[in-house]
């Protein structure tokens, strides 16, 4: 990809996207938070703050050396900002916008990256391990600086490191969206597969002279007129079309063509195709069968689901509008086409009795996993968590006690060390480094609520800290029984369905 071509892409940190400067070292003249605005950055003359010149942009203080000599261009001296993008990604190229900033801007840039498994935990931030995607280069002041980055992985978060100090307009970091897929999989029913949360693209159109066409598969409602994909006036025989690459292959459920904020210019009509060919280029896509054509109203959204023609699984969608016009939104929501996992066809061809003893790995109750072994075999991964997860909550009282009592007390090692010992430990991971304190409190405090409720304390605790625990223990102990066995055994639906999971991995 060139060094500009990248620009075409989505911006996956923009604040209309959901990204967000999060921190930075200073913001004296101007906040971190204009580093993401959509709009190009304006200049303002003869405006004042009482902190100096209004600037549209992110600007520090200036450095003040105490010797009194200005950092030199090799010198260390560096402001900082956290981005978090509203699109976790691959990241294809940044620009480094310092529109405005003529005498102010800083010599030189740098940026680091870093995936967190919880794009919103804060404080995982200060034990992250950051990656330079961009080592420290010249910018020029008052200009749209670009750089290509050739790097390939996921990111969730950036630093930008100026040095030693001044003021950048405007952030962009283009790519493509890389959603979590194993969550988006696990959680099963329909999804939309043209959002660009999800991954989907809108590879190519014939126009977009008012409108981007990214816009199309952006998250949220459409805001202006502005916020769609809109084409020039056509004068003459032809149309507009779009072509949209899916996250993922999958059979169209349901479809929303959105024409809000085009009252005097939405097309008369609209028709959507689809096609399955994983890996073909746009403009070798060929064998497109219709999904629905229609006339369209003027700022409406129109949702079509018993009318769409069932073609099988698509990967690519053709929007055609008639014959010319502007579209807000595109979503087509359906079923993810994917095969199930080795570890699936496992489970399922197990004898019982080693199927049972797989799934009391997950949950301790025998009448659950009995229950589990005689609903094989599981078509895929979501319906095996939603049939163990209606299993669980039609069990009664006794049955959910049993797979309490096969759980360890939290900050104790399972005994004896077999069967699911392993993922008790993983799990309990950060208990185990807890201050011998707060162990002693938690084996305090669940000695004290097993005797008052005649159960051990259930909670999930993958991810969780000791003392995080340790608190939830000291809220959880005053209740009655009756809330106490709710509690548990909803906190036991969600270590059964992380553990389902596991199983499916490790067969």
């Amino acid at each position: 990809m060139s060094e500009t071509a990248f620009t075409d892409l989505p911006d996956l940190a923009s604040e209309t996207v959901g990204g967000a400067a999060l921190l930075c070292n200073d913001e004296f003249f101007a906040e971190k938070e204009n580093l993401l605005k959509p709009a190009a950055a304006v200049w303002k003359d003869h405006v004042y703050t009482d902190r100096g010149k209004w600037m549209d942009g992110w600007e520090t203080r200036r450095y003040r050396p105490v010797d009194g000599v200005a950092p030199g261009p090799d010198s260390s001296v560096h402001d900082w900002c956290i981005v978090r993008l509203g699109l976790p990604g691959v990241i294809r190229g940044v620009v480094i916008d310092t529109a405005w900033f003529r005498g102010n801007y800083p010599a030189s840039a740098a940026l680091y990256a870093t995936e967190l498994d919880d794009s919103l935990d804060l404080r995982a931030l200060d034990s992250a391990t950051w990656t330079e995607i961009l080592p420290r280069s010249d910018l020029k002041g008052d200009h749209k600086n670009t750089f290509a980055i050739d790097d390939g992985k996921r990111y969730t978060h950036l630093r930008l490191e100026i040095f030693p100090d001044g003021g950048v307009a405007r952030l962009r970091v283009h790519g493509d969206a890389v959603p979590q897929w194993a969550k988006l999989r696990a959680l099963g029913g329909p999804i939309d597969l043209a959002a660009l949360e999800n991954g989907a693209v809108v590879e190519t159109c014939s126009d977009m002279f008012f409108g981007s066409r990214n816009n199309l598969i952006k998250d949220g409602p459409s805001l202006s007129m502005a916020d769609g994909w809109e084409t020039r006036r056509r004068r003459g025989p032809g149309h507009d079309w779009a072509i949209i690459r899916l996250a993922t292959a999958g059979m169209i459920d349901r479809l929303l063509l959105d024409t809000s904020h085009f009252k005097g210019n939405a097309p008369a009509l609209a028709k959507v195709e689809g096609v399955h060919a994983p890996g073909v280029a746009a403009d070798k896509l060929d064998g497109w069968r219709t999904l629905i054509s229609t006339p369209l109203q003027a700022h409406t959204r129109h949702v079509f689901d018993d009318q769409l023609r069932r073609v099988g699984p698509v990967t690519h969608l053709r929007l055609s509008v008639y014959p010319c016009g502007g579209i807000a939104r595109l979503r087509a929501w359906g079923t993810v086409a994917h095969d199930a996992p080795a570890g699936l066809g496992l489970l399922n061809a197990l004898s019982t009795d080693d199927a049972r003893a797989a799934l009391r790995r997950c949950n301790g109750s025998p009448v659950w996993a009995e229950m589990m072994e005689r609903a094989r075999p599981f078509e895929d991964v979501p319906a095996l968590l939603r049939i163990a997860e209606r299993i669980w909550w039609s069990l009664g009282e006794t049955d959910h006690r049993d797979a309490f009592a096969a759980h360890p007390k939290i900050g104790e090692a399972k005994v004896p060390a077999s069967g699911d010992a392993t993922w008790s430990t993983d799990e309990q991971r950060s208990a185990g480094a807890a201050a011998a304190q707060t162990l002693s409190r938690l084996a305090e405090q669940n000695r004290a609520y097993e005797a008052k409720h005649g159960f051990i304390f259930i909670v999930c605790a993958t991810g969780r800290s000791a003392d995080t625990m340790l608190a939830d223990l000291d809220a959880r102990i005053g209740n009655s029984a009756a809330v106490e066995l709710r509690t548990a055994a909803e906190e036991q639906a969600k270590i059964t369905r992380l553990r389902l999971i596991k199983l499916i991995g490790e067969l």
